[in-house]
């Protein structure tokens, strides 16, 4: 009897000490029935995350880099160091539950076609993280997400982001907390895109995957734990604004913009360097308000 499918577990750690001890312990707890490596790249935390990894869990085989690589090309470490049949993209602010990864394991050896795979994520007061189902962003499902206007439709183009419509099943992409994803798929389609630091590489590569026909799916009858926004912190820095929004237009330039209007697409590029700005904004505000009321005395 042939060996079931092996995986390699791929952790990206920057400066989640705490988080990163939580994840592994729930990676190790809940191993799937099937030869599995796990890999933890350190992006240079400087919080002594190595030495824990060390001491805590021998068996993690540990990358340390000499600088942030940021996600996609830490990640893209990791995957080719690796032999596994699949690879698990996991975030270090996720907690794996009983089963979840035999169960997607077991999915993915039943179907051949599903590149990617990814299940229901929950957040830590017991809501759905919404953003674990998606379909690909267009110019008006994006303003719709991102105005709020959307969020609070279950149906139609301004609620599309979301993928309100997909219950189970293929579905356009889920999300880079937990990905699921087939090696020979990697193999024939490519890794995630380095140009993306962080943000939008999750979409990138489903995108990817479905221009060479594979499918996507997400599996709400598994889910796992999402301590949403726990390593990139709650009001994002400059650095991560400008991340975040940079890899909307490359995602936005190398998928949509040959086939629109060049009108439509100053419009785009318009609209991400404003939102961009509104979102610097609020952040800075944000995190000074914090300041002054954490101060003693406040």
């Amino acid at each position: 009897m042939n060996a079931p499918p092996s995986l390699d577990v791929v952790i990206v750690a920057y400066r989640c000490h705490d988080l990163l001890r939580i994840c592994l312990g729930s990676v190790f707890e809940h191993s799937p029935r099937r030869a599995m490596r796990v890999f933890v790249v350190d992006n240079a935390s400087g919080d002594g995350t190595p030495a824990m990894v060390r001491e805590t869990f021998p068996a993690v085989e540990l990358v340390v880099n000499s600088s942030n690589r940021g996600f996609s090309a830490a990640n893209n470490v990791a995957i080719r160091a690796g032999d596994g049949d699949y690879v698990l993209a996991l975030n270090p602010d996720t907690e794996l539950t009983a089963g979840a990864l035999e169960r997607l394991c077991a999915l993915m050896d039943a179907r051949p076609e599903v590149g990617i795979c990814g299940p229901a994520l929950v957040q830590a007061d017991g809501s759905p993280d919404h953003a674990a189902r998606r379909s690909f962003p267009t110019p008006l499902s994006a303003l719709g997400h991102f105005s709020g206007i959307g969020r609070r439709r279950h149906s139609g183009a301004l609620a599309a982001y979301r993928a309100p419509e997909v219950e189970s099943g293929p579905v356009d992409a889920v999300n880079g907390a937990f990905m699921l994803i087939r090696r020979s798929a990697l193999e024939q389609v490519g890794l995630f895109d380095e140009g993306y630091w962080m943000y939008m590489e999750d979409l990138d590569l489903c995108y990817r995957f479905a221009e060479a026909g594979w499918t996507t799916w997400y599996e709400p009858s598994v889910s796992v734990g999402h301590l949403k926004a726990g390593t990139s912190g709650k009001h994002r820095s400059l650095r991560l604004n400008h991340a975040f929004h940079r890899g909307m237009a490359r995602f936005y330039r190398a998928h949509y913009a040959a086939d629109n209007n060049p009108l439509l697409n100053l419009a785009v590029y318009a609209g991400i360097a404003l939102k961009l700005a509104a979102s610097a904004l609020r952040s800075a505000g944000a995190r000074a308000l914090a300041r002054v009321t954490s101060a003693p005395g406040s």
